[in-house]
């Protein structure tokens, strides 16, 4: 093998390694995201009845 296509073929690895990382990054933000929506909403049904009325009086 020629160090031209050496060079090449290293260079495909580490694009195709960035790319992943690249894709798990994005996939463990959006996780992270989930996550906090999801302790978000359970810290409103801790009180399901706030918010529930709404009192008027004219």
């Amino acid at each position: 093998m020629d160090i031209e296509a050496l060079s090449i073929s290293l260079s495909q690895s580490n694009l195709m390694q960035s790319v992943g990382i690249g894709v798990l990054k994005i996939a463990k933000e959006s996780s992270e995201q989930q996550g906090q929506m999801l302790v978000q909403m359970m810290e409103r049904s801790v009180t399901p009845n706030l918010g529930g009325n709404l009192d008027i009086r004219v």
